[in-house]
């Protein structure tokens, strides 16, 4: 049991946490806006956080790839096939 005045160490996920990508990569995933249902599963499964909801117009994700790991999460996820790995370069 805690004894009054401690605060509980708490750790919020945030963009890159792993660090940059760099040249590893061998896949990244791309995006087809005509098929996305804006279901937000990318967004939500992405182990990363690299994924950003627009939900204002254009592109209803974005991509950062300078962190993505290219690990194909978002892709595994994605129920329509809006998302692709492709290969890097």
């Amino acid at each position: 049991m805690l004894s009054e005045g401690h605060i509980l160490p708490l750790s919020k996920p945030v963009v890159g946490v792993s660090g940059r990508t760099g040249a590893w990569r061998i896949q990244r995933p791309v995006f087809d806006a005509s098929k996305c249902v804006k279901c937000r599963l990318c967004w939500l499964y992405c182990p990363d956080s690299v994924i950003d909801l627009n939900e204002a117009g254009g592109d209803f994700i974005s991509i950062d790839y300078d962190y993505c790991k290219g690990c194909g999460v978002c892709v595994s996820v994605c129920p329509t096939k809006a998302l692709l790995m492709k290969p890097e370069g």
